[in-house]
């Protein structure tokens, strides 16, 4: 589940994805942020949207996520 944050490319959308993690020393939650190329059959993602990834054959160099639903779409 990520927020896309690119929508330019034909097909294409990157989705930002965040996940919390445990700082060894501090025991503070850090927030990491990765980003996924995923396909976008119908160009039907916008920015801002919520959408859920699921992991597909390799399409092209960088795309190996497929964009299963969209979950909010942005306001």
């Amino acid at each position: 589940m990520g927020t896309v944050v690119s929508n330019k490319m034909d097909k294409t959308v990157i989705v930002s994805v965040e996940r919390l993690v445990k700082h060894k020393f501090y025991h503070k939650y850090i927030r990491r942020r990765a980003k996924f190329a995923a396909h976008d059959q119908g160009n039907t993602c916008q920015i801002g949207d919520k959408v859920m990834l699921t992991e597909c054959r390799p399409l092209s160099r960088s795309k190996r996520w497929r964009v299963s639903k969209i979950v909010e779409k942005a306001v």
